[in-house]
C-alpha cells in the first residue's frame, strides 16, 4: 500500500480521484483480474469492521422522558400542582398533571424520531455485491466488502461501497440522492486532477448507495461503512443538534419572566395583608392561590391544541407535520433554503427547445422544415437504449423519446420499421452515441452527443435549402447560448452515405450531416414561481441550493425569480475558501449556491442562524438530511424524497409542492397570532386579579375574594374561552407582513401596555363594584365582585379575537367555538351563584336580576374600551 497506510484507516476525504488506476491497485496490493485473497479479505474485515453504518446507542425511554422536564414552564406547572394539592384544590392538581404528562409524552415521541433517521440510512446499503476474490467472481453480502476489494457493477446495481473506477463501459450512475444532480453522471477511469472538486465532479468515483443506470464497470473499494460519503452524512446527522423552535425560545423567556413576577407579586400581597391585620393563614392561602392563578397553566394545552389544529389543517393541504412545534416555526422563518432538484424543479429532464436551420423551436414539431423534422424525429426516437414499451432508461434519453413520441415519431413503430444493425455506445471519452439502422432507403446512421464532438464529425449541415457548408463556430456559439440559459445541450446528426453494412462499421464515427441542437432542462415545478413571489411579499428570502453547475444554477434561479447575478451567487469551492466569519459576513446577500456538499449546506444554515435568522431547509435527497435536521425547520418531499430525508425533517410535503410551504407559513403565522391572543387574554386577566388583591387592602377594603374564588376564576376563564382562541381564523393580510424579528419577545411593547392598562381597568371596575356595595352594607358585595371579575374577563376575551379589526367587522359567529365557550362559562358561573350546593361551597349568595344585570353592564365596559383602543390604533396607523 502507498505510504504503508493500513486500509483500516482510510479517510473519507482522501483524494482517490486524483490517483490513477495503477496507483490505486498498487495501494490495495491487488490486480484487477485476481482481487483480494479470501484470507486477506477476512483479515481486513476483522480490522475495519463490517461495511455498514453503525447504530448509535439509543436513549432509553426514561432518558427521553427526563429531557422533557427541563423546561421552566413545566417546572412552574409542577410547583403549581403541588401548591393546589396542599390547599385542597385536587381538581386543579389533576388538570395540571394531565397537561404535563400529555406534553411529556409528545416530547418523547418527537425525540424518538431522530433515532429513526440513522436507521433509515443503514437500510440504504446494497444487500449483495459482486467482487473478485482469488481470481473468481463471488457474490457476497455487501456488509462483507472491505477496502481493497475489486467490485463489479452493472446497470440496476446499488453501489456497495465507495469505489475508484478502474474500468468502465458506458457507465452511468444516478447520484441525485447524494449530490442533487438530476442527470445520471457518466463515469470513467480517467484521473481528475483537482483535489478539491465537489463530489459531483469526481467522474472516476462511484459512491456507496448510488444507483447504476447504464453500462458496467469495475472499481477498487477505497472506503467502507462510516468512512464512505454516505457514512459521513450519517455522522453529520448524529452531530446535528435539534434547534429549538422560535416558539419554544419565546415561551422559555416568557416562563422565566412569569416565574419571577409571580414570586414578587405574591410576596407583596402576603406582606400587605399582614400589615393590614389579616389572619396569617388566610393571607398564606390567598398568596398561594394567587400564585396558582397567575401561572397560565392552560398555556401548554392551548399551544398543543393550536398546533394540533394547525397540523390537521396542513394535513388537509397535503403537508404531514411530524413534530407539532414545527407548525408555528414556519410562521417565523426569515429564510427558506430550497434544494433545487425535486423541490423547485421536477427532477425529470424535458426537451424544451430545438435549434435547427438557424431558428429556435419549442419542440421538434410541425414548424420545422419537413426534411429536418423527419431526421431529428428519428434521431430522438431511435438513437438511445430506452425500452420502447415501458419508457425505462437513462432520464436524458427518456426525455428525448418522450419528445419524439409527442411529435408523432413513435419509437416502437420506428424500431420495427428501421431495425438497429450496429452501434457505437456513448462513453465518457467518446461523448456521443451512434446507431445504424436498415430502412427502405438503405442504411441510416443516427448520432447524438456533446455539440463540440458532433461538430468534429460533420462534413455539412441540413437546412431548409438542403445540405450546405457548416459554420462550426456559429453552431458552438448557439450551443453556448443555450447552455448559458441552463439547458443541457446535445447535438444531433445523421449520415446516409453508406453502401453496405461492413463498410459502415468502420466509418460510423465521421462523415455526418449536422441536423441541429436540442436543449433539455429539469423544469420548474408548477406553481413554484408564484410561491416564491408570495414568499418575497411575505418578507421571506428564498435561497436556492443545488449540486448543479453554476451556469445551470444561475439560469434556473433567474427563471424562478430568484436574484442570480454574480454578487449573489456562491459555488461550493468558493464557500470552502471562506472562514466562518467571512461566510457570516456574506451569507445574507447570497441567493444561489451551486456545487455544494452536505457539510456546506449545514455551514450555510448555521451562518444564517448566527445572524439571528430562523431558517427553513427543504430537500429530498440523502445529501439534504443533515441540513434538514440542523435547520430551524426541515421540510422534506414526500413523493420523491428519500426515507432518510423524511425521517430527518419536521414537515413532509405529501404532494412535493412548494406552494404548500406558502400555505404552511400562513398557518404558522395564524397559530402564533392565536397563542399571542391567549397570552394577552390570560395575562390581562391575571393582571386584573392582581390589581384587585393588591389595591383592596391599600384602599381600606376587606379582602375581596376567597382563595377558592381565585382558583375558580382561573379555571373557568382560562379554560374554555382560552382554548377557543386557538381556533380563531387568520388575521387579514397575514401573508403581506414581514416575519417577526427573531429576537422579538412574545411581549411586545403594545401588549405590555394592554396588559397593564386593561388589567388596571378590570381591577378598577371590580374594586368600584366592591366599594359601592360594601359601603352600603349589601351582603351580596363579594358575590358581585366575584361575578364582575369573571364577566369582564369574558368580554375582554370577545374583544381581543382580532388584534387589529373590530369584532363587528370579523363577525361574532366567525368562531363558533368561542360562542360556545362563552355560553358554557357563563352557565358555570350562574350555577355557582344560584345552585344551592355550589353556592354553599363557594360562599356566594343569589343576586337579583338588577344586580346580575349590573354585573354584566360593568363587565361590558371592558369590551367597549378594547374596541375603542383598536379604533384609535387603526386611525393612528392609517394617518
Amino acid at each position: 500500500m502507498i505510504d504503508d497506510e493500513p486500509m483500516g484507516t482510510v479517510h473519507p476525504v482522501e483524494p482517490w480521484h486524483c490517483r490513477d488506476a495503477a496507483a490505486v491497485l498498487e495501494w490495495a496490493g491487488v490486480s484487477a483480474d485476481q482481487g483480494l485473497s479470501g484470507r486477506d479479505a477476512s483479515a481486513e474485515l476483522a480490522q475495519v469492521g463490517p461495511n455498514e453504518i453503525e447504530a448509535e446507542k439509543a436513549a432509553s425511554p426514561l432518558e427521553l422522558l427526563a429531557h422533557q422536564f427541563a423546561d421552566v414552564m413545566i417546572v412552574l406547572l409542577l410547583a403549581a400542582a403541588v401548591i393546589s394539592g396542599l390547599i385542597g384544590d385536587i381538581v386543579d392538581t389533576i388538570a395540571i398533571l394531565v397537561i404535563v404528562v400529555l406534553n411529556a409524552t409528545i416530547g418523547v415521541i418527537q425525540e424518538y424520531r431522530a433515532q429513526r433517521a440513522i436507521a433509515a440510512l443503514r437500510r440504504l446499503a446494497a444487500p449483495i455485491a459482486v467482487v473478485m476474490r482469488d481470481g473468481r467472481h463471488r457474490r457476497i453480502p455487501a456488509r462483507d466488502v472491505v477496502p481493497g476489494d475489486v467490485v463489479l457493477i452493472e446497470a440496476g446495481d446499488v453501489v456497495p461501497a465507495d469505489l475508484r473506477v478502474i474500468e468502465s463501459t458506458d457507465l452511468g450512475i444516478d447520484e441525485s440522492a447524494l449530490t442533487g444532480e438530476s442527470v445520471p453522471v457518466a463515469k470513467s477511469e480517467t484521473v481528475v486532477d483537482a483535489a478539491d472538486v465537489a463530489v459531483a465532479e469526481r467522474l472516476n468515483m462511484a459512491y456507496k448507495s448510488t444507483l447504476v443506470t447504464r453500462g458496467r464497470g469495475t472499481g477498487v473499494v477505497v472506503a467502507t461503512g462510516r468512512a464512505t460519503e454516505i457514512g459521513r452524512i450519517a455522522d453529520l446527522l448524529r452531530a446535528a443538534r435539534q434547534v429549538r423552535t422560535p416558539l419554544q425560545q419565546r415561551l422559555a423567556r416568557f416562563s422565566r419572566r412569569v416565574a419571577l413576577a409571580v414570586l414578587g407579586i405574591c410576596a407583596i400581597v402576603f406582606a400587605t395583608g399582614l400589615l393590614q391585620g389579616q389572619p396569617l393563614l388566610l393571607m398564606f392561602l390567598t398568596a398561594l392561590s394567587l400564585a396558582v392563578a397567575a401561572v397560565p397553566e392552560a398555556l401548554p394545552a392551548v399551544v398543543t391544541l393550536a398546533l394540533g389544529l394547525g397540523a390537521r389543517r396542513l394535513g388537509d393541504r397535503h403537508a404531514l407535520v411530524r413534530r407539532l412545534p414545527a407548525v408555528e416555526s414556519l410562521g417565523s422563518v426569515t429564510y427558506i433554503c430550497a434544494d433545487k432538484t425535486g423541490t423547485l424543479t421536477e427532477n425529470r429532464m424535458t426537451l424544451a427547445v430545438t435549434h435547427a436551420s438557424g431558428a429556435e423551436y419549442e419542440e421538434p414539431g410541425a414548424e420545422l422544415p419537413d426534411a429536418i423534422r423527419q431526421r431529428i424525429g428519428k434521431v430522438l426516437a431511435l438513437c438511445n437504449d430506452v425500452d420502447a414499451e415501458t419508457l425505462q432508461g437513462d432520464p436524458t434519453e427518456v426525455a428525448l423519446v418522450e419528445a419524439a413520441n409527442a411529435a408523432g415519431f413513435d419509437k416502437a413503430e420506428l424500431a420495427r420499421a428501421m431495425p438497429r444493425v450496429a452501434e457505437l455506445p456513448f462513453d465518457a471519452e467518446r461523448r456521443y452515441m451512434v446507431t445504424l439502422h436498415r430502412s427502405a432507403e438503405g442504411l441510416l446512421a443516427l448520432v447524438k452527443g456533446a455539440p463540440e464532438r458532433i461538430v468534429e464529425g460533420c462534413v455539412d449541415r441540413l437546412t431548409e435549402l438542403g445540405r450546405q457548408v457548416m459554420d462550426e463556430e456559429a453552431v458552438l456559439r448557439d450551443a453556448d447560448a443555450l447552455a448559458s440559459r441552463g439547458y443541457r445541450v446535445l447535438g444531433l446528426a445523421c449520415s446516409q452515405d453508406f453502401s453496405d453494412e461492413d463498410e459502415t462499421k468502420a466509418e460510423l464515427e465521421s462523415s455526418w450531416t449536422f441536423l441541429g441542437l436540442v436543449g433539455l432542462i429539469d423544469p420548474a415545478r408548477p406553481g413554484v414561481v408564484d410561491a416564491i413571489r408570495q414568499c418575497r411579499s411575505a418578507g421571506i428570502v428564498p435561497v436556492m441550493i443545488t449540486g448543479d453547475h453554476p451556469v445551470t444554477a444561475a439560469a434556473i434561479a433567474g427563471e424562478l425569480g430568484i436574484p442570480n447575478d454574480a454578487s449573489q451567487s456562491l459555488t461550493g469551492q468558493e464557500l470552502a475558501a471562506l472562514s466562518e466569519g467571512e461566510l457570516e459576513d456574506r451569507v445574507e446577500g447570497i441567493r444561489v449556491y451551486a456545487r455544494v456538499d452536505p457539510e456546506q449546506k449545514i455551514r450555510i444554515v448555521k451562518a444564517l442562524q448566527a445572524k439571528g435568522h430562523f431558517v427553513a431547509m427543504t430537500g429530498d435527497g440523502v445529501n439534504d438530511a443533515p441540513a434538514l435536521k440542523a435547520a430551524t425547520i426541515g421540510i422534506a418531499m414526500g413523493q420523491r424524497g428519500t426515507e432518510v430525508a423524511r425521517e430527518a425533517a419536521e414537515v413532509v410535503l405529501l404532494d412535493d409542492s412548494f406552494e404548500t410551504i406558502v400555505a404552511a407559513v400562513g398557518e404558522g403565522r395564524r397559530i402564533y397570532d392565536d397563542i399571542r391572543k391567549f397570552i394577552r387574554y390570560t395575562m390581562t386577566s391575571n393582571s386584573g386579579e392582581i390589581w384587585v388583591l393588591v389595591l383592596a387592602p391599600l384602599l381600606g377594603l376587606p379582602l375581596p375574594l376567597l382563595p377558592l374564588h381565585i382558583l375558580w376564576i382561573n379555571l373557568v376563564t382560562d379554560g374554555l374561552p382560552g382554548l377557543a382562541l386557538s381556533a380563531e381564523p387568520a388575521e387579514r393580510n397575514v401573508m403581506q407582513r414581514k416575519p417577526r424579528p427573531p429576537e422579538e419577545s412574545i411581549f411586545s411593547r403594545e401588549m405590555v401596555a394592554h396588559i397593564f392598562f386593561v388589567g388596571l381597568l378590570i381591577g378598577g371596575l371590580t374594586l368600584a363594584t366592591q366599594a359601592w356595595n360594601w359601603q352600603r352594607g349589601y351582603e351580596e358585595w363579594q358575590t358581585m365582585v366575584f361575578t364582575v371579575l369573571v364577566v369582564s374577563q369574558l368580554f375582554h376575551c370577545l374583544a381581543i379575537r382580532s388584534e387589529h379589526d373590530s369584532i363587528f367587522s370579523i363577525g361574532f359567529a366567525s368562531n363558533p367555538a368561542m360562542l360556545l365557550a362563552l355560553a358554557l362559562t357563563v352557565a358555570a358561573q350562574l350555577a355557582v351563584i344560584y345552585v344551592p350546593v355550589f353556592a354553599a361551597v363557594f360562599r356566594t349568595v343569589p343576586l337579583s336580576a338588577a344586580q346580575l344585570g349590573a354585573c354584566f353592564a360593568i363587565g361590558s365596559l371592558v369590551f367597549v374600551a378594547v374596541e375603542a383602543e383598536k379604533w384609535v390604533r387603526s386611525r393612528r396607523q392609517n394617518r
